[in-house]
């Protein structure tokens, strides 16, 4: 009986975020919580496991701290079985440097390749919130033939600019991978409609290993797996698109079915929070059947005193809503919400405080954040930004560990 192809997951999680700071001021951009019990790293993880993928490399390189502990506490699969999910620091394997773009990485740590053995890789981004079946993709990659299948999400042809867009004929060979065109190509069944690059990509071995080698010695390269490897292979004609709008989750909705977002800026990662508040949410939590998977802290149930409410609102452990009125809000893990405090439209991050009075409207409270008793925030937005990050979507962000008095 013929064998399951040996898959190993590499997943990029090296970026700095620079366009969510202040909450990667001091973290990695795929160890910022998500969510109130998540952190971003755990939805690609939670695909590729759910799916079946049991050999995981999480290359990591900026502030990797938390991330570094998060994954090593939290993701332990069987070893009796092979299975593991590890990061893997920058090594300087290839020389005193770090790694200079995504391709870079994976060429620097191509050990994990030779160790493994694998038949096929796949290649994730670690930043982005979303459900994925990496298994049909793989299904389609081998009945292809292809050298590198890259996952596209349709999107709207007028907001395609902002993405990687992806070209190709009817038998979904890529023919074009253009970055931010201000033309963006349509695809062939639908003129209003493009092809946006996911981040995903599975590789046949062999091709990828080629390719970094050959990249490596390109002196003019960026070395980025999107901006070079991707487009080399497209020149070659050994590239080719999943269509996301085809993968099916089990226990999926039709009102959360093809949910993607990346959640690179501060308004992105605060309009995803809002999408999971709903009686009927856009992103699901509650999919039992795809679980997005993570380590619960020990901490006792949430608690409402002194007829403290929340409502259209997500509350996580261990947190205390005294007398206060929560709405529209996701409320992380060990908050308290203190008497005659209002929180509209808000995310907090395990650990913040909100004092006597108070008042929280569209912000985003990094862990560990006070707010002092009468504070309003998110009221004036100019004075806001005297002393605070204001988003361009006028959402107010306070930094880890921030005292607003």
């Amino acid at each position: 009986m013929k064998g399951k192809p040996r898959v190993l997951g590499i997943v990029l999680a090296g970026g700095e975020g620079k366009r969510l700071w202040p909450l990667t001021a001091d973290r990695a951009k795929p160890a910022v919580p998500f969510a109130g019990n998540y952190r971003l790293v755990d939805f690609v993880l939670s695909n590729l496991v759910n799916a079946g993928f049991h050999q995981l490399c999480v290359l990591t390189q900026y502030k990797s701290h938390s991330l570094d502990r998060h994954i090593s506490t939290t993701w332990r699969l069987s070893n009796v079985l092979g299975q593991y999910v590890t990061p893997v620091p920058a090594q300087q394997r290839l020389g005193p440097r770090w790694y200079t773009g995504s391709a870079d990485a994976i060429y620097q740590s191509l050990n994990l390749v030779y160790d493994e053995q694998p038949d096929y890789i796949a290649v994730f981004g670690a930043d982005h919130v979303y459900r994925m079946d990496p298994g049909q993709m793989l299904e389609q990659h081998i009945d292809s033939g292809a050298g590198v299948t890259v996952a596209g999400i349709r999107v709207p042809r007028v907001e395609a600019r902002a993405f990687g867009c992806i070209d190709s004929d009817p038998t979904g060979r890529i023919t074009r991978f253009l970055e931010k065109p201000d033309n963006p190509p349509s695809v062939p069944d639908d003129p209003d409609v493009t092809f946006a690059s996911m981040g995903n990509y599975l590789f046949s071995t062999d091709t990828l290993v080629e390719a970094l080698r050959a990249d490596a010695a390109d002196r003019d390269s960026m070395h980025d797996m999107g901006g070079d490897i991707i487009p080399t292979q497209v020149d070659l004609g050994n590239a080719h698109v999943y269509d996301f709008a085809d993968n099916i989750v089990p226990g999926e909705t039709e009102r959360d079915r093809g949910y993607w977002r990346d959640v690179g800026t501060l308004d992105a990662y605060y309009d995803a929070h809002m999408d999971l508040v709903s009686v009927h949410p856009v992103f699901n939590l509650y999919n039992q059947k795809w679980p997005i998977r993570t380590a619960t802290p020990p901490l006792a149930p949430a608690k409402f005193v002194n007829s403290g409410t929340a409502t259209e609102s997500i509350v996580g452990p261990g947190s205390i809503i005294s007398g206060a009125t929560v709405t529209d809000s996701v409320i992380s893990a060990d908050v308290v919400i203190e008497d005659g405090a209002i929180v509209e439209g808000s995310v907090l991050l395990p650990g913040a405080r909100v004092g006597k009075g108070a008042v929280v409207r569209r912000a985003i409270l990094d862990k560990n954040v006070v707010v002092s008793d009468g504070v309003r925030l998110g009221v004036e937005l100019e004075a806001d930004r005297e002393q605070y990050t204001v988003s361009a979507g006028g959402v107010v962000v306070l930094g880890k560990g921030t005292r607003a008095e």
